[in-house]
């Protein structure tokens, strides 16, 4: 709770997760020579080039073919190596998703797969170039597990987590800096388990990736008007910490996920699976309708579908007064 950076005091930051990603690689592939790279023609997206132009040796261009970069990588972990793949997430998540289903998690090979520029962060590049359908593919695929940082400082501890982590894993980011959720890196990380952002019992808003700052400031309109709401960060949707939506289920009576990602299959409908299950409670799911998404730049979109603190706030204090 003393890390979170809360609305009247988060930074302005300016460093994008894909340039943290790639600068903590680096340090770890200093030491660690059998952590490689593998791009898609996208290293310049991924901030990648300082990797390249550091350790040339360790990372593999593939060119524009996801399907082969996806098929390289498996056959690189299977002789011993630790490929960290970076290449668009709308691209790496749909044109190769035969190859993650069989050569990745079908065959058990460690496979890090980061997806760049996820969600709408391609704006006005329309459908084709959004991935707003990611999480339901990827979590729907035995041995994959899935994750989406929160903010740099969540970047940094995942991948610094993720180095040794024995299980492959899709890793999404969006393309632009997001405003801070925590201070620091100072706080306990642990893949699986979500981070109580906040603390309330009037209601639960759980998040994902860059809606945990929208369920942040979301807090604090609620918090100004009278009202305790608690926030969980499930910065790991697989696997899913079941505990602490139970708990939240319980204890707060009613719950709101808010994701970058469409409402079917994402954060929303693994929440309410776990809920119906287990402690029926109200789930309001909050992401993006069945329409491919209106076009602009990630904050226009968002306030569009209305995963604004000023939407979920209103949402939040109707299911209270119900």
């Amino acid at each position: 709770m003393n890390n979170v950076a809360l609305k009247k005091n988060a930074e302005k930051n300016q460093i994008a997760n894909r340039k943290v990603i790639s600068d903590t690689l680096l340090d770890l592939a200093m030491e660690k020579k059998e952590i490689l790279v593998l791009t898609s023609d996208s290293r310049g997206s991924a901030s990648m080039v300082p990797f390249g132009e550091t350790l040339p040796e360790q990372l593999v261009e593939v060119g524009i073919a996801e399907q082969n970069l996806v098929g390289v990588s498996a056959g690189l972990a299977a002789s011993g190596k630790k490929p960290f793949v970076a290449s668009p997430a709308c691209f790496l998540s749909m044109r190769s998703i035969e190859q993650i289903k069989v050569d990745i998690a079908y065959s058990g090979t460690n496979v890090k797969l980061i997806g760049i520029s996820g969600g709408v962060s391609y704006g006005a590049l329309g459908m084709s170039h959004h991935s707003l359908q990611d999480l339901a593919v990827t979590r729907a695929i035995p041995g994959l597990h899935v994750m989406m940082p929160a903010d740099r400082h969540e970047a940094k501890k995942m991948i610094e987590a993720l180095v040794d982590y024995p299980t492959p894993v899709y890793l999404r980011i969006g393309r632009n800096p997001v405003e801070d959720c925590y201070v620091n890196e100072d706080y306990r990380f642990v893949i699986g388990k979500a981070v109580t952002m906040h603390e309330g019992d009037d209601l639960t808003i759980i998040a994902i990736g860059e809606t945990v700052r929208v369920a942040l400031d979301t807090a604090c309109v609620l918090k100004a008007e009278g009202f305790e709401c608690r926030v969980l960060n499930m910065h790991t949707i697989k696997p899913l910490d079941e505990e602490a939506i139970i708990k939240a289920a319980r204890e707060t009576d009613r719950i709101i996920t808010i994701e970058e990602h469409s409402i079917y299959g994402g954060l929303g409908s693994a929440v309410a699976e776990v809920v119906s299950q287990n402690h029926p409670v109200p789930v309001q799911v909050i992401g993006i309708p069945d329409e491919p998404a209106v076009t602009g730049n990630t904050k226009e979109v968002f306030e569009h579908y209305g995963l604004s603190a000023e939407n979920v706030s209103s949402i939040a204090k109707k299911m209270i007064s119900n």
